[in-house]
């Protein structure tokens, strides 16, 4: 499930690929961990010389003053972080106005390469490749009839192939000998299990190396003689964890497949959202220890009643603290991302001034970890995270009391 620390890294680079240059002068920086700064201050007073060679005064101008701030902020370091770090540095367009921009990012993983990047953009793609979900299933359902073939990654179910079978039913044809019937009846689910492994393999098998393991479905014995027939690809094979009794073999039974398996995705992401959503839905239909829609969130908040917070890590909501010049009341209000309002002052009837303005979800998580309240935030991607989402505003809350 995304942390704090994640959805900060997710906003950030949301920001970042707003941003746009007139001409190939956003510059980017990836420094290793392992690597030398003073190797790479050489190489930037290098690109600085060559810099000065640039046709376009304007883009000469922006490119050289974005080296140069780079090469300020490397003198902070003796050597790189933890995970290495990621400077951007260059003139972008902000409400309007041209504004020059220098930040250090230390991301939640290592930096993989050493790269120096000028364009009309940021170059994000490794930071991005950061967030994609690590968690990643194979999932065959299968009876005599079809199968399907899916994966499971972190909180999404996607279906790669299907197959279905030629297998004769259990009643023979008239003139057939059974024993004929059945041997016939054996070599074509046979044939269609061999279909089935060449399909999931050819399906999964470039998968190979990321799978965490293989969840197989099925009625008895379908499922059983599929897996002792070790119709898969044996790096496959040797990947399944676990079988389980599923009624249907179509698209419905790769989730049916990961509802059977929760034991085995116990610390899936997809399986803690499927918890704490059930045990917030519990609390509000029994109108119990539950609370939703951030002004009723925000006082059991303060109240220090709430156990649990509830964030939907797509809410794009600012909280914004006004203040008068005049007599220094202030007033809060939440607004939708990069909104304006006006307030004046009630006391002096002159215009408040804005004088903060937060991502509400960090507010908000902040304001529930300084009364011990714990805070998960989950992904629309998933049933749970688009119902908290779309039924109750993406903010709600399992509390420990309800005051009076």
């Amino acid at each position: 499930m995304t942390s704090k620390l994640q959805y900060e890294f997710k906003r950030k680079l949301e920001e970042l690929e707003k941003f746009k240059g007139r001409g190939t002068e956003l510059i980017t920086l990836y420094i290793p961990p392992d690597k030398n700064i003073a190797d790479v201050a050489s190489q930037l007073r290098s690109e600085l010389s060559q810099a000065s060679n640039i046709k376009s005064k304007q883009t000469r101008t922006n490119v050289m003053a974005g080296l140069e701030a780079i090469l300020q902020r490397l003198k902070m370091f003796k050597k790189p972080p933890e995970h290495g770090m990621v400077i951007i540095s260059g003139v972008v367009e902000m409400d309007g106005k041209q504004k020059h921009i220098t930040e250090i990012i230390e991301p939640p993983e290592p930096v993989p390469l050493y790269k120096y990047h000028c364009d009309s953009s940021f170059y994000l793609e490794p930071l991005k490749e950061m967030l994609r979900e690590k968690d990643l299933y194979g999932l065959i359902v299968i009876d005599r009839r079809e199968a399907t073939i899916g994966l499971l990654k972190g909180r999404r179910i996607e279906t790669l192939s299907r197959a279905t079978s030629m297998v004769p039913g259990k009643h023979r044809q008239g003139g057939q000998s059974s024993v004929r019937f059945e041997r016939l009846r054996e070599i074509a689910i046979h044939e269609f299990y061999k279909k089935v492994g060449e399909k999931a393999t050819e399906a999964l098998l470039p998968y190979k190396d990321e799978l965490q393991g293989i969840l197989l479905g099925g009625p008895s014995p379908t499922k059983e003689e599929f897996y002792e027939g070790n119709y898969l690809h044996h790096e496959l094979q040797r990947k399944i964890v676990g079988l389980f009794d599923v009624s249907y073999t179509d698209e419905s039974g790769l989730y049916e497949l990961v509802e059977k398996a929760e034991d085995v995705l116990q610390e899936l992401d997809l399986m803690k959202e499927k918890r704490l959503m059930n045990r917030f839905l519990k609390e509000v239909v029994k109108d119990g220890l539950a609370a939703y829609g951030e002004e009723e969130v925000r006082k059991y908040i303060t109240l220090g009643a709430v156990d649990t917070l509830l964030l939907s890590e797509d809410l794009r909501l600012e909280r914004v603290r006004y203040r008068c010049p005049k007599c220094g009341k202030e007033v809060e209000e939440t607004l939708r991302f990069k909104g304006e309002s006006q307030h004046v002052c009630d006391r002096c009837g002159v215009p408040m001034e804005e004088v903060e303005r937060r991502d509400i979800v960090l507010e908000l998580s902040e304001l529930a970890e300084s009364t011990g309240a714990k805070v998960e935030f989950l992904s629309t991607e998933s049933e749970e995270g688009a119902m908290l989402y779309n039924a109750f505003g993406g903010i709600a809350a399992i509390l420990r009391f309800k005051p009076d």
